[in-house]
């Protein structure tokens, strides 16, 4: 399916860039206005946002868009995208939106959109918008009383809190903790420090302090240093970095090193199969994560489903196949009794319970496992499909019969970017360096 808008994470790119405009906002907002408009009652949407400056311009396009075919628009303000998920559902919202580019820069922002039971749309349905996008919507257009009305909701913050606050353990709470949080200056920069403290843990929290253009910058899952510094600087006992829209997290221990979201995985697969709450017989995780993490959970009598990169694609594995905890080693942790999505914040707080009831410090928590050597490259291109060419083709081949049986590929173009991703792993870290750089170096021959 060859679409025109939609990406693997919903609309991105650069704001007032060539394709995510207050145009498309406007469009988008009637189109899936109109998809989702459904029964006799007045619909609603919950429209939720990170600190971008651009995120006021396209939320007020939306607004417009939304109330235009008749839907009444619930403005929550900066809230993390699990938070929307959440909130759709729980005020009977016929559709969620959350306007955030993720871990991006600034510069750039998108528009994701949720079901009405918080589950993100499928691809069949993002297309049915595409369409009417590139329609004539003038027929949709509500008049007089049916025009929609924008509200602001002040509870809603207190709602998601008090949310997930409960998905710890019964009787089970923090205190006692040094915890340092670093909300990248995004969506959870409010929200996320007051949980952990109503919680009862001491919280040291840094990237708290947006100003519409320092979102993800030096801080948050994509730079862990800066979380790394605070643990070490406050001796604390751990460190939590969450992205800008908070779907992710990542965890530094006590010593300031990083644990990554394979580890985290092993971590909660083995807590929850202990309490005899584990799902499916094991976990969902994609082709990036570490063999490592398919043999420990092999020794625990456990399987690893794999899926593409994406966690649309893991939840729907978790959902078709009856798993509830999955997730990618970038962070992104899905874990379906609580949640519809990634969420950083309940993720971390499984873990904290674990932190509470072993009595042991983190780097010994999270070290279920010995990584096999994986080697990850991004190379940027501008323009055309350098997969197809002739010589990338090549050296990929070549590559798979180089690492044989014992090992890993995988080679994929970013849905969010114009990177190209290399992955390699096997016993041997020589092996493995040299053949990601041979694709690699093919690669930028021809992009």
């Amino acid at each position: 399916m060859v679409r025109k808008y939609f990406g693997t994470d919903g609309i991105r790119g650069l704001a007032n860039g060539p394709k995510l405009t207050p145009e498309l906002a406007l469009k988008v907002g009637m189109a899936a206005g109109k998809k989702f408009v459904r029964g006799d009652h007045r619909n609603r949407v919950v429209i939720g946002k990170d600190t971008r400056r651009s995120g006021y311009m396209i939320e007020q396009a939306l607004t417009a868009g939304f109330t235009a075919v008749g839907m009444d628009v619930y403005l929550l303000g900066p809230m993390p995208t699990p938070a929307v998920a959440m909130l759709t559902r729980s005020l009977r919202a016929d559709l969620g939106v959350m306007i955030s580019a993720s871990h991006n820069p600034f510069e750039d922002n998108g528009i994701k959109l949720f079901r009405p039971d918080g589950y993100k749309l499928s691809d069949q349905i993002e297309l049915e918008i595409e369409r009417l996008i590139d329609s004539d919507m003038s027929d949709t257009l509500a008049h007089g009383r049916d025009i929609g009305r924008a509200h602001r909701d002040e509870e809603a913050r207190t709602r998601y809190i008090e949310y997930a606050k409960r998905t710890l353990p019964r009787n089970t709470d923090l205190a006692g903790l040094r915890v340092v949080l670093d909300c990248a200056n995004g969506a959870a920069y409010k929200v996320a420090p007051i949980a952990l403290w109503e919680l009862g843990a001491e919280v040291f929290t840094i990237g708290d302090k947006p100003d519409g253009f320092n979102i993800n910058d030096k801080v948050g899952s994509t730079a862990p240093e800066a979380v790394a510094a605070k643990v070490r600087e406050m001796r604390a006992d751990v460190g939590i970095a969450l992205d800008g829209d908070a779907d992710r997290v990542i965890i530094v221990d006590e010593k300031g090193n990083v644990v990554d979201g394979d580890q985290f995985m092993a971590v909660i697969a083995e807590s929850w199969l202990q309490r005899e709450v584990l799902m499916g017989g094991g976990i969902v995780a994609t082709v990036m994560s570490n063999l490592g993490l398919e043999r420990y959970l092999g020794s625990l009598g456990l399987t690893l489903e794999r899926t593409q990169v994406g966690d649309r694609y893991v939840l729907e594995a978790m959902r078709a196949k009856g798993f509830n905890v999955g997730g990618e080693q970038s962070g992104h942790i899905i874990l379906s009794d609580f949640t519809t999505t990634g969420d950083g914040l309940v993720a971390a707080l499984q873990l904290l319970a674990v932190l509470k009831a072993q009595d042991r410090p983190v780097s010994e928590i999270c070290s279920r496992f010995t990584k096999v050597p994986q080697l990850l490259r991004s190379v940027k291109f501008k323009s055309g499909k350098p997969l197809e060419h002739k010589l990338v083709i090549a050296a990929i081949a070549d590559g798979q019969a180089m690492l044989g049986a014992g090992g890993r590929l995988v080679v994929r173009a970013s849905g969010t970017e114009p990177v190209i991703r290399v992955m390699g792993e096997c016993d041997d870290a020589g092996l493995v360096s040299t053949v990601v750089g041979q694709i690699e170096a093919a690669i930028r021959e021809v992009a």
